[in-house]
């Protein structure tokens, strides 16, 4: 079953804690501060693969978490950062949070989207020592990383996508001109998802076709299957309007979906199309479809059962695609492919530090509630002294 949609639970790790150390050896007695800093959290990273088609892999996965950072040691031993989690998605993935913001488009071979960012490790008790505080008897606990909902969602990249009323033959036309096997029967809306196609040519060159399931009136607002699937013709770069040439209402047919096309915008109002005149065989004489439409650029009478007009059409859709838009050439300087990292939620405006005591909490806490919450995740326990100003509490 085609997947174009999942909703994902992602956390990113936890930084590992400060160490409180001091320096004790035999022959140093009363050595300084020695506490290593605490690893960062791993991050939860969205990875572009070409060789995937949709998101039934990712759909599988309800929940990605990455790994904690390592706590500091004594003799200045810095904690191993987390594990970052890859998650692998199609080209042409969006990633969007809760509310519906578009936190990354991943339009391009080799992108990456950093979904949650693992929180910074805790500084040990030797980075807090000055010529005044020789002995900081305190180190930080790492911040935990950010945890979220994300909703994928896959709009297909394709050069040229069929579209039309259902049983109009697109699947039979994809079957006839690309390696595509769709499923081909006489009644409608025989596809029920989105079907790729690689249709090649003589000289070498390819081109990727879609067949979207049929269009009915109404499909700009939710009618048919229609409303699912309009977004998948977002990204073609020609459409390939399908009509039963066997009917007598060829020129309604297209006007209905032409008018759906334009009720859903995007750009698909003004995307350049062919009309494709199918079902020829079960006509005595050539079709013939009148469009004053500088928006259509060829019409096509064929055939995808007897193969009549298949080779002039194939030969033509490689001319008529229109180019592909070639990115601005970057500097240098510039990666080859943008690393999106989403908004960060806000950080807070405190820390908590570990003591020989307890805790201690430095700059403007939260509520109570909010605080004890924060507490019991860098590891506070029943009982535990907790500084806050000139405030001394136990946590319970």
């Amino acid at each position: 079953m085609f997947h174009d949609r999942a909703r994902i639970r992602v956390e990113a790790g936890r930084g590992g804690d400060g160490s409180l150390s001091f320096r004790r050896e035999a022959n140093v007695p009363r050595g300084g501060p020695d506490g290593g800093d605490g690893g960062r959290g791993g991050d939860v990273v969205l990875v572009v693969d070409p060789a995937l088609r949709d998101l039934t892999a990712a759909g599988r996965r309800t929940q990605l978490r990455a790994g904690h950072g390592g706590d500091g040691g004594r003799a200045n031993r810095h904690g191993a950062d987390g594990n970052d989690v890859e998650l692998r998605v199609p080209v042409g993935t969006q990633v969007l949070d809760e509310g519906g913001e578009l936190l990354a488009d991943l339009a391009t071979s080799g992108g990456r989207a950093v979904a949650a960012t693992g929180g910074a490790g805790g500084r040990g008790n030797r980075r807090f020592a000055t010529p005044t505080r020789r002995a900081p008897r305190f180190a930080e606990t790492g911040l935990p990383g950010e945890e979220r909902w994300i909703e994928l969602r896959l709009k297909l990249l394709a050069d040229a996508a069929l579209v039309g009323l259902p049983n109009a033959g697109k699947s039979s036309l994809l079957r006839r001109i690309s390696n595509a096997k769709p499923k081909v029967a006489d009644y409608p809306f025989t596809t029920l998802a989105p079907v790729l196609g690689t249709v090649d040519a003589l000289d070498g060159r390819q081109l990727t076709v879609a067949d979207v399931p049929g269009l009915i009136e109404g499909a700009s607002e939710g009618a048919g299957l229609g409303h699912e699937f309009l977004a998948h013709l977002e990204r073609a770069r020609l459409l390939v309007h399908v009509i039963d040439a066997a009917t007598e209402d060829a020129s309604v047919r297209f006007a209905t979906i032409d008018g759906e096309l334009a009720k859903y915008g995007a750009g698909l109002e003004e995307r350049p199309q062919i009309v494709v005149l199918s079902k020829i065989d079960l006509l005595g004489q050539l079709p013939s479809l009148a469009l004053d439409d500088e928006r259509v650029v060829g019409t096509f009478p064929l055939s995808a059962v007897t193969g009549r007009g298949i080779d002039s059409f194939t030969r033509a859709l490689f001319d008529l695609v229109p180019p592909m838009t070639e990115p601005a050439e970057a500097d240098s300087g510039m990666a080859d492919f943008l690393v999106y990292r989403p908004r960060q939620a806000q950080r807070r405006q405190y820390r908590i530090l570990r003591t020989d005591r307890g805790f201690r909490v430095v700059g403007t806490p939260p509520d109570r509630p909010e605080l004890e919450e924060a507490l019991r995740a860098a590891g506070a326990r029943r009982g535990a002294e907790i500084e806050v100003g000139d405030d001394v509490f136990e946590l319970v």
